[in-house]
Parts: C-alpha cells; sequence; structure tokens
C-alpha cells in the first residue's frame, strides 16, 4: 500500500526548487550580517566562558584553531553558534518569530569546510537552511512560541537542510536529517526570568544537532518522516494549534530568505517598533517630558516590560531603556546598554516616565507586523504623537545595502577589528558568489578573530 508524502517528504521536494543569482545575493548579505555580529560576540563574557569549557574538556577530532588550540567540527560550531545573538542584532523573521542566522550560518559553515564546498554551494545551504527553519516555524502557532524559544526548536530542522545540501544527501536521507535533528527539539523560555546565558547555548545547540543529524543520515541512520505531523511528533508534542500545511503553502513562493528582517538596533526586536516610533517623533528635550506612553502587541511587553534593567542583557530587553536613549541620545547604540549607562540619572529619570500598554491595533497586527505607538506629553500640557504599523529592517521598511555594511563595520570596529580587515571582509562577504573556493573566506575570519571554522 503506497502512503501519501509526508510532510517533511513534501518539504524535502521544494527545497529542490532552482536558487537565482540574486537570492544567492541576499544569502550574502545575511552572512555578513551574521559575522558583525558574531565578531561582537567574540568579545562577550559568553565567549570566554565557551573558550574556557574548549580549552578544558573538548576531545579530540578533525582540528581547527581557537587562539592556538586544535579542535574539531563540533568545538568550532558551538562556539560560533551561540556567538551570534548575544548583540540582540540577529536577523529576523516576524510570523514565525525566530532568527535564523545565529543557527543556520554557523551550521553551514562549518559544513562547507570539512567538504570542501563552492561559495555558490555555501549560500545555497544557506538559502535552503532559511527556507526549512522558516517553514516549519510558521507553522507552529502562537502557543509555541509561548513556551519554546523558536529560534532554538525550529534551528535544528534548519541547520540539518543547510548541512544535507552542502553533503549532497539524497532526499531520503535529506528527510531522516530533518527528523532526528527536530527529534532532539527544545528550548523553554523559562530562561528569560533569571540573569543566565541559556539562550546563546540553544543557538548553539540547535546548529550542531543539525549538522549531526545530517552527517548521520550520510551513513543511513534513518529517521521518522512522519515526524512533524505524527500523533507523538513535533506539532503534537509543542503546539496543539499548530498549523500543519504552513510547512508547504505557496511553495512556487519566491524563497523566504526575502521575507527576513535586519536589526538596526542592539537589543531584542520586540524593542524596535517603540525605538523608531519615538525617533519619528522628532527632536525631544528630556526634560520637557513627563510621561512617555508606549502602545504595542502583547509580546513586546511581555518580553520587554523592564522599567529598571540590572545588567546589560536585560537592558536590551527594556523598552523602557530603549526610547530612553533614544530620545537623550538620538538613537540607540552598543555603548547605551553597557553598565555605564544602566544608571545614569538622566536615564533613570527618564526611563520612569514610559508608560506601556497594549494596543489593539498593534495586537490585531501582529507576528505579521511589528508596530507601536508613541505619545509624549510635555510640562506644557502639549501631546505629540506617532504609530508605526513596521519597525525598520523589515520587508516593507527595508535596510539598504549600504546600512547593512554600516551595520557590519560598527560591529566589526566594536569588536576590535581593524578598520583595514573589516573592509576586507566586507569586500570578500558581498562578492563571495564570484570566488572560486572559500579560502579568502576562512582567512578573513581568522583576521576577524573568528579562526577556522
Amino acid at each position: 500500500m503506497k502512503f501519501p508524502p509526508t510532510l517533511l517528504q513534501q518539504l524535502v521536494t521544494l527545497l529542490e526548487r532552482d536558487i537565482d543569482g540574486a537570492t544567492l545575493e541576499r544569502a550574502q548579505q545575511h552572512l555578513l550580517d551574521w559575522l558583525g555580529c558574531a565578531v561582537y560576540g567574540t568579545r562577550s563574557d559568553v565567549a570566554a566562558k565557551l573558550r574556557n569549557y574548549l580549552v578544558q574538556w573538548s576531545g579530540a577530532g578533525e582540528s581547527w584553531s581557537l587562539n592556538g588550540i586544535d579542535r574539531n567540527w563540533q568545538d568550532a560550531l558551538q562556539y560560533h553558534g551561540a556567538l551570534g545573538s548575544i548583540a540582540e542584532m540577529d536577523d529576523l523573521h516576524r510570523t514565525s518569530t525566530l532568527h535564523p542566522g545565529p543557527v543556520i550560518i554557523p551550521a553551514a559553515l562549518a559544513t562547507a569546510e570539512m567538504v570542501q564546498a563552492t561559495p555558490q554551494a555555501l549560500l545555497e545551504a544557506i538559502v535552503v537552511g532559511y527556507e526549512a527553519m522558516i517553514r516549519i516555524g510558521r507553522a507552529l502557532g502562537r502557543d509555541h512560541y509561548a513556551l519554546y524559544h523558536n529560534t532554538s526548536s525550529c534551528g535544528s530542522f534548519g541547520a540539518a537542510a543547510a548541512a544535507a545540501k552542502l553533503l549532497a544527501l539524497d532526499p531520503e536521507q535529506t528527510v531522516w536529517a530533518l527528523a532526528n535533528a527536530g527529534s532532539r527539539t527544545g528550548g523553554f523560555w523559562q530562561m528569560r526570568h533569571e540573569a543566565v546565558d541559556t539562550k546563546h547555548l540553544h543557538n548553539a545547540a540547535a546548529g550542531h544537532a543539525g549538522v549531526q543529524a545530517a552527517l548521520l543520515a550520510a551513513s543511513n541512520l534513518r529517521g521518522p518522516s512522519t515526524l512533524l505531523e505524527g500523533t507523538q511528533g513535533f506539532f503534537a508534542a509543542t503546539s496543539p494549534r499548530a498549523m500543519p500545511l504552513a510547512v508547504i503553502d505557496n511553495a512556487a513562493d519566491n524563497w523566504l530568505i526575502f521575507q527576513c528582517s535586519f536589526k538596526p538596533w542592539p537589543a531584542c526586536r520586540h524593542t524596535h517598533p517603540a525605538i523608531d516610533a519615538v525617533r519619528a517623533l522628532g527632536d525631544i528635550s528630556a526634560a520637557d517630558v513627563r510621561t512617555l506612553q508606549i502602545g504595542s502587541y502583547s509580546d513586546a511587553l511581555l518580553f520587554c516590560d523592564r522599567p529598571h534593567p540590572e545588567s546589560p542583557a536585560e537592558a536590551r530587553f527594556s523598552v523602557q531603556h530603549c526610547v530612553a536613549v533614544t530620545v537623550l541620545y538620538g538613537k540607540p547604540e552598543i555603548a547605551h546598554f553597557e553598565e555605564a549607562y544602566l544608571h545614569k540619572p538622566e536615564v533613570v529619570a527618564l526611563r520612569n516616565k514610559v508608560v506601556l500598554q497594549e494596543d489593539d491595533e498593534h495586537q490585531r497586527a501582529y507576528p505579521g507586523h511589528f508596530g507601536a505607538s508613541a505619545q509624549v506629553t510635555f510640562q506644557d500640557d502639549s501631546v505629540r504623537e506617532v504609530a508605526l504599523r513596521n519597525a525598520w529592517g523589515d520587508p516593507e521598511w527595508p535596510l539598504s545595502q549600504a546600512d547593512i555594511i554600516d551595520k557590519a563595520r560598527t560591529l566589526f570596529t566594536a569588536g576590535g577589528v581593524s578598520a583595514e580587515s573589516a573592509e576586507d571582509v566586507i569586500e570578500i562577504g558581498l562578492n563571495l558568489v564570484k570566488e572560486k573556493d572559500l579560502g579568502n573566506l576562512f582567512n578573513a575570519l581568522r583576521a576577524l578573530g573568528m579562526h577556522r571554522v
């Protein structure tokens, strides 16, 4: 008896469609964007803790170099996979509410080096990885996001798809890879409630699970093709209101990497609509503000209502802090989320004047649109207000390539990279498809302090 194809089988089929030059160029932009975020991440406490772990506990294997110590691909991926989200500037897909770059790109780079892939093959793998991750993510619905970190729970599928593409697995093997990667999913939001580093470990673990599953599938280690829709599968276990057909809907559409947003501000994306709305108010003197009222969707308040942040990480998840530094300094910059700014009297005073509330219109539009309104009441009782349906960096209001390059330069500088090295990697990253091999890219990574992938 012949059974109809499962969701994973149908997904793998649609991942095989052609990838044109414009899509490869888009993948180059996401690669550069991730590099900036990851290089900044190398200077973090999280990176230092991971390096300490690798030096003490890493196993032997195919070697690479981290600060002069030989390491295997698994260690490289665990390290690089944790770096892309530290600045909270990683790319985003709205309706699936996940960040593909921090998981897919380090997974693709690690696999590309293993198989000595061409630059085009690397970029194609990134596109395919984004597609699989987003399609499964958008099928999950809001119930899943209430408890699960979607970047983690869906990232393993995307990493497996990217690795499978580079390993040239056949369709059946690719299904096994996705199924086994997804069988190990996880990533609970409880880590949001304590000052911990777990979020970044989520991303690294997802990338590792995906690549490992693909490598095992290459040796014909099988996985359940009904993993998504099965009675004891992914949707049944993690999302009672899942929309399974969203995995395969609109198969003829353009690649979903084009629906991703680039983040201009060093804070949680849920704060960005408020930042943009406050910027749209024009010049404001903080001394003239009586109250600053922000209206947005419920998740923005759930994740980012932190009037008294006590750490840089908490400040990046504080609408109050984000809009305060925007009023005071014109736009939020990396330095504004460091310890020195958390307790500045002018910042604290303005944070205390910020009032958050859920806005029905923005809630109805979410997650298709990340919007916010801002209303400032001045000391003389005058009022100024503005409402924005989308945040800067979304497809409706995109960053230009020049903006993406400027963002990368800023992050490279903050990561301690010289201007010359930064320009070299920007040139290589945005012309990667013209390269004959990945040697120049890996050399650039070493120059950026990333060492071999």
